[in-house]
């Protein structure tokens, strides 16, 4: 089901709390798709970070009568129901960047996304404290070069013959230098003596 602009704000005027029981379905619907479609390969660092804020926005989402859930005021109303067609804005991109297959675009639309569920989340359970993405972002960069690293001197450890991408560069230049002092060492030709020079006068001459 798919949301238009101005509908949820008129669900709140029966439902206040329709907003809360409705968000998390959205977010959960995108980062699932999202997560289908890159697990075939070796996420990238902002990817990964993408699918952890969502699940950071998702995790132990509270039910309608919880007690640290609160009833927005109608103060509100307009708010929230503008971060909830806003995330429904970025669904949209999402579902165009998923058919033209950019995973990049994806995961950015899905930040956008859980940016805007969690201005959802946190007008009713105002107490929780939700994460931004720049702070799970640099947690799991730090975490991705680890494993890169990890990755790579496992690599050398299991293929100790196989040369680093320096190497080619390394031994031409070698050899290189090597041809270039063989030439400037070589010995120059030997000159005709001064004897050697008369003698060949003189037989022309004869």
């Amino acid at each position: 089901m798919t949301y238009e602009d101005g509908d949820m704000r008129l669900m709140m005027d029966d439902d206040p709390k329709a907003p809360l029981r409705l968000s998390s379905g959205r977010l959960s619907i995108v980062r699932y798709v999202f997560l289908v479609h890159i697990e075939d390969g070796i996420p990238s660092a902002f990817q990964r970070a993408a699918l952890e804020y969502a699940d950071a926005i998702l995790i132990g989402w509270p039910e309608e009568d919880a007690e640290d859930v609160v009833t927005p005021e109608a103060s509100q109303y307009d708010f929230i129901a503008q971060q909830f067609d806003w995330a429904e804005s970025h669904v949209r991109e999402f579902m165009e960047s998923e058919r033209a297959d950019k995973a990049d675009d994806m995961a950015d639309s899905l930040v956008q996304v859980a940016d805007c569920i969690a201005a959802v989340r946190k007008s009713y359970q105002p107490e929780f404290l939700l994460p931004t993405f720049a702070e799970i972002r640099r947690v799991v960069e730090d975490e991705w070069n680890e494993d890169m690293g990890r990755i790579e001197a496992e690599n050398r450890e299991a293929h100790p013959g196989i040369p680093s991408d320096d190497a080619p560069a390394a031994d031409a230049a070698a050899s290189d230098g090597a041809s270039a002092d063989g030439a400037s060492t070589q010995a120059p030709a030997p000159q005709p003596s001064d004897a050697q020079s008369s003698d060949d006068s003189g037989a022309s001459r004869a």
